[in-house]
């Protein structure tokens, strides 16, 4: 395949969709399909806004919406960066204990797992890390109101952060990568649903086969590298995802 250039960018001045858009739209297809590799950079928004004919307030107009879906990253002395080739929209990064503690709820954790093991082939998959040789595996349960909550499952890779248990109840895992200095950029979430196991009901007071919502969550920092993959599952009668959509035309 070979190498984007802005050239290939046509706009049409006379259509529907704004210029801006257009301009977004054809940047982020080349960051989708590879032409546009992670670490890549873009010309700057003088020389962009040369090359297209276009003003340089739209071409800032398009890079932003870029930022703002985590497809690029803008870095002082570097420029303008595709971070990468996954996220195709913005994502709250927050963890259930931010979103908790932003309720006025004090949120309340059972450290079931929190140690070092061998990365198995998922745990390598899942933090696109080939040749990893160890991971941080976590679980947990949280409460809120002294009612359990939600199973909470993460893959970290080993040497990121080493949380004792009272952190672990004390701190949302967000809160701990960002006071290592961790620069939580973007993530790609997938929703969905299942029926409660035995194991499930036992540590959510739920009945075997009962409604749980599950959410799978791989969190990148602003160099492009997996820093968390979580697996969770919720209790329906308890929580819900809010999501919020806009008409980009």
């Amino acid at each position: 395949m070979k190498p984007w250039a802005p050239g290939e960018i046509v706009v049409d001045p006379n259509g529907p969709e704004p210029l801006y858009s257009q301009v977004a739209r054809q940047i982020g297809a080349a960051i989708e399909d590879g032409r546009l590799p992670n670490g890549a950079r873009l010309d700057n928004e003088l020389d962009l806004a040369a090359r297209l004919h276009l003003s340089r307030p739209t071409i800032r107009q398009a890079i932003q919406s870029l930022v703002n879906q985590g497809l690029l990253v803008r870095k002082r002395g570097v420029g303008t960066q595709v971070v990468r080739t996954k996220v195709a929209r913005p994502l709250r990064l927050s963890s259930l204990f931010d979103d908790l503690s932003e309720l006025g709820d004090k949120p309340e954790s059972v450290v079931l797992v929190n140690r070092i093991e061998p990365a198995g082939d998922d745990a390598i998959e899942h933090l696109e890390t080939p040749g990893l040789t160890h991971v941080r595996r976590l679980k947990r349960v949280r409460s809120t109101g002294g009612e359990p909550l939600a199973i909470m499952n993460n893959y970290l890779p080993d040497g990121l952060i080493a949380p004792a248990d009272d952190e672990l109840r004390d701190q949302g895992l967000y809160q701990l990568l960002r006071s290592a200095g961790v620069r939580l950029h973007a993530a790609q979430q997938n929703v969905g649903a299942r029926q409660a196991t035995e194991e499930d009901a036992e540590l959510l007071d739920e009945e075997p086969g009962a409604a749980l919502l599950t959410m799978r969550r791989t969190t990148y920092d602003d160099s492009g590298k997996v820093v968390e993959y979580g697996w969770h599952v919720y209790r329906a009668s308890r929580y819900s995802f809010n999501l919020s959509l806009t008409n980009n035309v």
